[in-house]
């Protein structure tokens, strides 16, 4: 008896010290995953699987860990061991469906990665990945129409390591690589195993330069040197660096060494020592630089406070004096819950990034959205393959001019860990271009607005594709298609009509004022040309036929008729009340009459196109005749002037 509860004690006591060693080393590897030092914590992982050991929050981690190592067949693996075992459990977030959808991509296996997106948007209620999944978009149509747009070949000057990372330099390229394998191993990255990076940089355009260098100057160390970007003149280098002070590397207080932004600029052809950049922390990561067209904008990868998911793009304002303003993030449009990184601005304002967060093949796939005048709402886009594949597809840069480019990726057929392609595109893609058109109809005459004008938008082959009605005080709104080239035309009963053409364009805004033309060469014998113009009543001071200052401003846009107009003769009709005598009346708007011809006489009008009448009170417009009590605003509806047409 004695000896059997020896042997069970002898047993727990191994049971203990086998469960103590193993949660301690399910600590090592926790402590080596929260500093990314990836690598060391799958050997960890998968030592403690081996002995039996499994957990929800094992295999989350350890498929995390391969998932940003981009083996995604092993990512694969893990996550469906992770739903298999623990998914009943309530314990699998969605996420992991989100990532297990997106590793299964990566090997092709599509059917059932729809299955799990398709369980991540059930499990999701505010995620903004989830309406692109919900059936609202057919991203693989949308993905196979940018297809077939490039034209890609191997970079010549790739290595059986890691190159990415390429930045437009002179005639050739600045570029990441691990290609230095002098490094000793304890220089080696703990997230993935591989070398730390260097910038290397080789002419492209010369077969008598074409040796691969490092770049010259005080900028490559013994650990991370990255994604970089240059100024035009070629003469001030943005590039991503550890954070390190002195040869050492910093850690933040959860033991992480994050990335940071430095600039240098050349001084008799070297680069001088690096500055870091203000908006740079020891606390996030800040890596990835671009700069906008005019240089005034730099775009940036971070997952600073604020970010959306694991890590988005933002932008800072480049100020005059070299400071920088306060970072941006660009938005839930561009940045999802994932992985946005990588971006590069092209000169027509295209910002090209790297997204697993998007609808896309698998891992990170390139897409591109119109950022032109500060609006960052616009379609993005996958640019399709054979840029974008099942694997990650990053580092995306491109010449407009030229149309060419360079990206790198991790796929298969390569000749290193990640390699640089180039590429011809034969085909631009095409986004949705909607440019606001915003402004006011008018009287061309009277400069008066006018309400309830109907603005058209009018496509090259004739059809109406959008209309809209003038506010009360004659302003419009609308949209054109800038992919295509479009009329806008103004209309009113009335008048005639104006348009302007569009061709195709950016959607930067517009303004276009119309200004409309009444109608009146359709007009006939005895209209009445001062309706047709809306004139305002022309007054005469009491008892007077001279022409007053406001009396002439109406009168001119009679006389900017009979101008256009050059056989449009007129009969100036002069009328007043019925207060007063009679014969008086009718001498006094004669006058008044004659006073208008003589007055648009002296205007350049010639005499044989004009003919001054009055007819005093003989034609009243109401029933405020001799006797009749009327107020004064209606005995002023018969103080009027008429410009009658008579040929």
């Amino acid at each position: 008896m004695t000896k059997r509860i020896f042997i069970c004690i002898a047993l727990i006591g191994m049971l203990a010290k086998n469960s103590f060693a193993q949660e301690r080393l399910i600590n090592r590897a926790n402590e080596k995953y929260k500093e990314y030092s990836f690598n060391p914590a799958i050997d960890i992982y998968k030592r403690v699987l081996d002995k039996g050991y499994v957990s929800a929050d094992l295999l989350e981690k350890l498929g995390n860990s391969y998932y940003y190592n981009a083996n995604y067949k092993k990512a694969a693996e893990t996550y469906k061991k992770l739903i298999e075992g623990f998914a009943t459990d309530s314990t699998v977030g969605p996420e992991y469906y989100f990532r297990y959808g997106q590793s299964l991509k990566s090997l092709g296996n599509y059917d059932e990665a729809n299955a799990m997106i398709v369980r991540f948007t059930e499990l999701t209620s505010n995620d903004e990945r989830a309406a692109d999944f919900k059936g609202e978009r057919d991203y693989m149509a949308e993905i196979e129409k940018n297809s077939g747009r490039y034209e890609i070949s191997e970079f010549e000057h790739n290595s059986v390591y890691s190159d990415f990372a390429p930045t437009f330099y002179k005639e050739g390229l600045i570029f990441s690589s691990d290609r230095d394998t002098g490094n000793l191993a304890k220089y080696r990255h703990t997230w993935n195993g591989k070398d730390f990076l260097d910038l290397y940089e080789v002419n492209v355009d010369s077969l008598s330069m074409g040796r691969v260098v490092k770049v010259r100057g005080d900028i490559n160390t013994r650990f991370h040197e990255s994604t970089s970007a240059l100024t035009k003149d070629g003469d001030t280098l943005y590039f991503t660096r550890n954070n390190t002070i002195s040869g050492k590397v910093i850690k933040d207080d959860k033991g992480i060494t994050r990335l940071k932004i430095f600039l240098t600029t050349k001084v008799n052809g070297q680069w001088t020592e690096p500055r870091e950049l203000s908006f740079n922390s020891d606390t996030y990561s800040v890596a990835n630089p671009t700069l906008s067209p005019d240089e005034k904008t730099l775009y940036f990868a971070s997952d600073m406070p604020g970010t959306l998911g694991e890590s988005d793009i933002f932008k800072v304002t480049i100020n005059e004096d070299g400071t920088y303003g306060t970072p941006e993030n660009l938005g839930n449009n561009i940045n999802t819950e994932a992985r946005e990184t990588f971006p590069f601005v092209t000169s027509k304002d295209i910002l090209y990034f790297s997204s697993d967060g998007h609808p896309g093949l698998g891992g990170l796939d390139v897409f591109a959205v119109k950022i032109a005048h500060g609006d960052y709402s616009g379609n993005v886009l996958n640019v399709g393959e054979p840029v974008n594949s099942n694997m990650d597809d990053f580092t995306f840069i491109f010449n407009e001019d030229t149309r060419r480019g360079y990206f790198a990726s991790n796929r298969e057929g390569g000749m290193g860990m990640d390699d640089i392609y180039s590429f011809l595109e034969t085909r631009p893609l095409e986004f949705d271009c909607n440019q606001p058109i915003t402004g006011t109809v008018r009287d061309k005459i009277t400069n008066q607005p006018l309400a309830g004008a109907t603005v058209k938008v009018i496509d090259e082959n004739n059809e109406e594709v959008a209309s809209t009605i003038t506010d009360s005080n004659g302003n419009y709104e609308i949209a054109v298609d800038c992919n295509k080239g479009n009329f806008v035309r103004a209309t009113m009963e009335g008048y005639v009509p104006a348009e302007e053409y569009l061709a195709k364009s950016e959607n930067k805004p517009r303004i276009i004022d119309f200004y409309l033309e009444r109608d009146i060469v359709t007009a006939g014998y005895g209209d009445d040309l001062a309706k047709l113009l809306q004139l305002s009543t022309i007054y005469f001071d009491f008892d007077k036929y001279n022409i007053r200052p406001d009396a002439e401003i109406e009168i001119q846009k009679v006389i900017a008729a009979m101008d256009k107009y050059p056989s449009l003769r007129i009969q100036a009709n002069s009328h007043t009340d019925s207060r007063g005598a009679d014969s008086y009346n009718l001498w006094l708007s004669q006058k008044r009459a004659d006073a208008t011809v003589e007055y648009m006489i002296s205007k350049g009008i010639a005499p044989d196109r004009l003919v001054g009448k009055g007819f005093g009170e003989t034609k009243l417009v109401n029933g405020c005749s001799n006797g009749v009590k009327c107020t004064a605003a209606e005995h002023q509806l018969n103080r009027r002037s008429e410009f009658i047409i008579l040929e």
